[in-house]
């Protein structure tokens, strides 16, 4: 309903206004659909420069990986080299050459540095001088590669035990607790022990190539952040963007961060936390590249991670690279206003060009609207002077033949005649209408005067009664049979009287004292007198109300009457409860407010229903059949409608229809179709 309003007030609207409203509803929704286009491309491409551009950063910090452990290689390769650790294998004696191995380890920043006979036994450990010495490492496959003579260099995990052996000190830098993570995986653990190592193995030989030992060295990552501060001043250049580092980079153990320079919300190095799900399934389980979105930590980055191999091609962890997805999103922000802005003025000089071109389009309508009116006037001398060969100047032509021919002929007169018939025949129905009305409402009167002349005769004697009654029931010393004989009189005469009292409300119909009122109010009121009544008869009450309907003139009080004599009789028709279901809604043509009662009842009798509204008119063993009557003559005084329709054994809907304006005393009570 309200969309064909809306649409009916634009087909109301000047032509000019319409035709610039459809051509700027044209082009708003073509900007619209092409800056939502615009968006995604520019979103897209920038996108995937800065994907590109991650790509890049990533080869150069796996550059800087790289040449960190090719450095750890050389330096145990030329330490392996060295003249005292071979004098030390001829002489047997290694007490000197553990603090020489510890200024080594010292001086280019190791962690460890071991030296090992030809069986892979332990001789020396650096970092520890007093450390018991013997235990096999022949099982390393660094050391087991070295025992063959080659140089070995690559990542490699250390168990608790092993990291212990070398110091307290490093299994403490390796433990992590792990820090609840967003999006990160499910794992069993809650900490990690191990550790992550950076290790080279090279074989110490004699002069004539003989094997003496193996001297291994290696490089704790956990909690060691050289390597991706390193990465972070080559690659980004410490650049920051509204106060945040633009880059980062981190390892990663597995799917741990054991150093990163990722900051977690107060401001401290985010170890501990984990890598989203997804990319952790692509890199660590499926060995890929990951190159993308990703939440880390505390923000969106554009990413890229590499997997960490050990020598055997095992993954072992992760390199990360990243780049704050901020600086990107504000640029594409960015050029977008300045496109919609664009676009914004575009539309406003469009809309200027438009409002001079429909000008130009519908002035000669208005000139022949115009002369359509003088015309229609009686003006048949009036003729168009517009000129031009397109569809309105041929228009034009024809209308002044058309003005030429009505001039000619004549025939309004014809017209006329035809015109006058119509009416008369129009106006004949309306007085058959009119009658009948009046016939009914002559009917209804008489019938009104008869039951007050009847109740006003009867009520008298009928008081009188009821009053003797009651006194000889208060006199002493009747029996049980006389005082249940006077209880019946009594009674009897009651029912009589309340009788009397419904043919005096049907008779009486005293004008109305009508207010603008809410027929929503009306109704909560009226259900609500009926809450207890219906939860006795386990009857559940539904609403459905119309909040946005007018206030209409109505006297409250009867229209109450109405709505609880509807609901009443809808109750008494659940003899084993029910659902009474009331809604209020404006009709299709906008002209009433309509009330329907809904029950789910025993329902009505075809035959029945046109009898409904009768005085005295009952189905039931009790009442007086008035209340009905009574409604419909309210209804009836207010000019509106009742409709009832009725499946026996389903139930019954009455539908009060009470016009928004007050028409007079039309009603009508109607049956809708079965």
């Amino acid at each position: 309903m309200t969309s064909h309003r809306a649409v009916q007030r634009f087909l109301d609207l000047p032509l000019r206004r319409k035709l610039i409203l459809s051509s700027l509803f044209v082009i708003i929704i073509v900007g619209i659909a092409t800056l939502f286009v615009g968006t995604r491309i520019e979103h897209r491409t920038i996108i995937s420069l800065a994907e590109d551009k991650v790509r890049h950063d990533l080869a150069s910090a796996w550059m800087v990986y790289e040449e960190r452990l090719h450095g750890l290689r050389d330096m145990v390769r030329l330490s392996a080299t060295q003249e005292y650790l071979k004098a030390a294998f001829r002489q047997g004696a290694f007490s000197n050459v553990a603090g020489r191995l510890d200024g080594v380890r010292k001086e280019f920043g190791l962690d460890i540095l071991n030296l090992t006979d030809a069986d892979g036994r332990v001789l020396v450990r650096s970092r520890r001088a007093d450390a018991p010495a013997g235990d096999g490492m022949a099982g390393d496959p660094f050391i087991a590669r070295a025992l063959r003579k080659e140089i070995a260099a690559g990542t490699r995990i250390f168990t608790p035990d092993e990291l212990l052996r070398e110091g307290a000190d490093l299994a403490d830098q390796a433990r992590f607790q792990f820090v609840p993570t967003p999006m990160a995986a499910e794992r069993a653990e809650n900490h990690e022990d191990k550790g992550m190592m950076l290790m080279a193995a090279a074989p110490v030989t004699d002069g004539s190539g003989a094997l003496l030992g193996v001297l291994a060295g290696g490089l704790l990552f956990n909690r060691n952040y050289d390597l991706v501060d390193r990465v972070k001043e080559i690659v980004f250049k410490g650049e920051k963007y509204k106060g945040h580092d633009i880059g980062t980079a981190t390892l990663f153990q597995d799917d741990l961060r054991i150093s990163t320079n990722v900051l977690d919300d107060q401001g401290r190095r985010a170890v501990g936390t984990r890598v989203s799900r997804e990319v952790k399934e692509a890199v660590l389980d499926r060995g890929e590249t990951y190159v993308g979105r990703a939440f880390v930590v505390t923000a969106w980055y554009i990413t890229a991670y590499r997997p960490i191999s050990d020598i055997n091609g095992r993954t072992l962890g992760m390199l990360y690279v990243g780049m704050l997805e901020r600086p990107y999103v504000d640029l594409r922000n960015r050029v977008m206003a300045t496109f919609a802005g664009l676009a914004a003025l575009c539309v406003l000089l469009l809309l200027g060009l438009l409002s001079f071109v429909a000008g130009r389009i519908t002035h000669p309508l208005a000139v022949m609207v115009d002369a359509t009116g003088r015309i229609a006037q009686g003006d048949l001398r009036h003729r168009l002077a517009l000129e031009g060969k397109d569809e309105i100047g041929r228009l034009a032509v024809e209308f002044n033949l058309m003005t030429d021919e009505l001039s000619l002929a004549r025939d309004d007169l014809t017209q006329w005649g035809r015109t006058l018939e119509r009416r008369v025949e129009e106006r004949t129905r309306e007085l058959r209408e009119t009658q009948d009305q009046l016939v009914v409402s002559e009917k209804l009167a008489s019938l009104g005067k008869m039951a007050a002349g009847v109740a006003h005769e009867i009520n008298n004697p009928l008081t009188s009664i009821l009053l003797n009654t009651h006194l000889l029931l208060e006199r002493p010393g009747r029996s049980a049979e006389e005082r249940e004989t006077l209880e019946l009189i009594a009674d009897e005469t009651s029912r009589c009287a309340s009788i009397v009292r419904g043919l005096l409300d049907f008779a009486r119909m005293t004008p109305s004292e009508s207010a603008p009122t809410d027929i929503n109010d009306i109704i909560e009121r009226t259900l609500l007198l009926l809450e207890k009544q219906a939860t006795v008869r386990n009857i559940r009450i539904e609403k459905t109300y119309d909040r946005t309907l007018p206030p209409i003139a109505v006297d409250k009080n009867k229209i109450q009457q109405v709505f609880s004599n509807l609901a009443i009789n809808a109750c008494e028709a659940m003899l084993q409860g029910g659902t009474l279901a009331v809604a209020s809604r404006l009709s299709r043509d906008g002209t009433q407010v309509e009330i329907a009662f809904r029950d789910t009842g025993v329902g009505i009798a075809k035959e029945n229903i046109p009898r409904l509204f009768d005085p005295f008119f009952t189905t039931k063993t009790f009442g007086t059949g008035l209340g009905l009557a009574v409604s419909y003559g309210i209804i009836r005084q207010r000019g509106g409608t009742i409709l009832v329709h009725s499946d026996v054994g389903k139930g019954s809907v009455f539908t009060v229809s009470i016009p928004l304006a007050d028409p007079g005393d039309e009603i009508r009570i109607e049956e809708t179709p079965q």
